[in-house]
């Protein structure tokens, strides 16, 4: 019997089946990119609600798996060489999981690279800039009388949006085959219509980058993934 009891998270979301990996989450673009993932991979796992209220992310549990307190983080209790394995940060995590798999990385040295180079496009500027573009739109900053800060982040999403249709041109995914790049990506496309922002981006005008959004959003594992786990 697989025990998991070395990590203390899984004393507040305790494991079903401590034998596949468990997955520690909530569906927010970062969260999803797990659970699409695990779908697209078809790796056997258990799904925990973690809420963003900080009874959770910030409880002595949560912070014992994830110190920097975000989701998603797994156990992975068939991790290297059969140990246990931790992990927080979904970069690193999707990075992981394909590796683990054999999926969704590139079938070589020069695939895997382009695949991580567009991972951390999304890490380092897509997610980042897009969240800060959402508070200043549809959260707390949206109420700031200093418009300067929303038009900023409105700037840069417009930049990253032409990035993207440029690349996307004639092709139907970012780095050649479907990978872990375009999960990466596209949930923090499909956030700019949770933030009710697409018109101040100019989404209509990027059509490389709407066909992109439409054939990610109609794959099954897609579908499924952006589901779980549950919101509560």
């Amino acid at each position: 019997m697989t025990d998991l009891s070395a990590f203390p998270i899984t004393q507040k979301w305790p494991a079903q089946d401590a034998s596949v990996l468990q997955l520690y989450s909530f569906p927010t673009p970062n969260g999803v990119k797990v659970s699409i993932a695990l779908e697209e991979m078809d790796i056997p796992y258990e799904a925990h609600t973690v809420t963003l209220s900080d009874a959770d992310v910030k409880s002595p549990e949560f912070l014992s798996l994830n110190p920097n307190n975000k989701i998603p983080a797994i156990v992975d209790p068939d991790g290297p060489d059969g140990a246990h394995l931790g992990l927080f940060e979904s970069g690193a995590i999707l990075i992981y999981l394909a590796e683990k798999s054999g999926k969704l990385i590139g079938k070589t040295a020069a695939d895997k690279a382009k695949i991580i180079q567009w991972v951390m496009f999304q890490m380092g500027g897509l997610g980042p800039m897009f969240g800060q573009l959402g508070f200043f739109s549809k959260f707390a900053g949206s109420e700031w009388e200093d418009k300067r800060p929303q038009q900023r982040y409105i700037d840069e999403a417009k930049r990253l949006l032409a990035v993207l249709d440029k690349e996307l041109d004639g092709k139907d995914w970012i780095a050649g085959d479907y990978s872990i790049a375009d999960i990466a990506i596209a949930p923090w496309l499909a956030a700019l219509d949770f933030y009710g922002t697409k018109d101040l981006v100019g989404w209509d005008d990027h059509k490389n980058v709407v066909a992109y959004l439409d054939r990610f959003l109609a794959r099954p594992a897609v579908v499924k993934g952006r589901t779980i786990p549950p919101r509560g």
